[in-house]
C-alpha cells in the first residue's frame, strides 16, 4: 500500500536518487544533469510558502516518488507548476495518482486556482499521465533548449482546481 506525506530536507537523499535514474534513462525529464540531496533540498527552500513537495512511500518506508508544486516565473499568480517523478519500474501503478490528490488539496489551500504541467513532447507517459488526471492541453512549445543544449518540443496543461 503507498502512503503520501509531505517531504522533508530527510527525503532529499531518496528523491535526488529517483530523479538521478530517471535523467540517466533519458527521454523524459528536462533535466539533464544529475541532482544531488543539497539540490533537492534547495529547491525545497525557495518559495517555500508558496510551494508543496509530497513523497510516495511503499510498505517498507522507501520512497517509491515524489511531486511538487512551485510558482513559476512564466505563470501567473494564480498558476503553480507541478512536477512528477515516480521510481524507474514503478510507473502505471498509482503512485502518480496518489501523489496529486493531496497535491491539488494542497495547491487549493495555498491559493492556487489552476496547475501547470511543462511536459517533453517526446514523454508519451508524461503526457498520458497528465491527461488521465484532467489536465488539457492549451499551448505548444516547437523548440525549446534544455540545459544540455538539447531542444525538444513541450506541451503544456493545465488543471483547473475545483475541490
Amino acid at each position: 500500500m503507498i502512503k503520501v506525506r509531505t517531504a522533508t530536507s530527510l527525503d532529499a537523499a531518496s528523491m535526488a536518487r529517483i530523479l538521478n535514474a530517471i535523467i540517466e534513462k533519458g527521454g523524459t525529464t528536462a533535466f539533464t544533469h544529475r541532482v544531488t540531496d543539497e539540490t533537492i533540498i534547495k529547491w525545497m527552500c525557495q518559495n517555500h510558502e508558496q510551494a508543496s513537495w509530497q513523497i510516495a512511500l511503499n510498505n517498507d518506508d522507501a520512497v517509491v516518488g515524489f511531486q511538487w508544486v512551485k510558482p513559476a516565473h512564466y505563470l501567473p499568480d494564480e498558476a503553480v507548476d507541478i512536477a512528477t517523478f515516480v521510481q524507474t519500474g514503478q510507473t502505471g501503478l498509482g503512485i502518480g495518482s496518489l501523489l496529486f490528490k493531496v497535491t491539488q488539496t494542497v495547491a487549493k489551500a495555498i491559493g492556487y486556482k489552476w496547475i501547470n504541467a511543462n511536459i517533453r513532447a517526446d514523454n508519451k507517459g508524461g503526457l498520458i499521465y497528465y491527461k488521465s488526471l484532467g489536465f488539457v492541453e492549451y499551448e505548444q512549445i516547437q523548440a525549446a533548449t534544455l540545459e544540455n543544449g538539447q531542444v525538444v518540443g513541450k506541451i503544456l496543461k493545465r488543471f483547473e482546481i475545483k475541490i
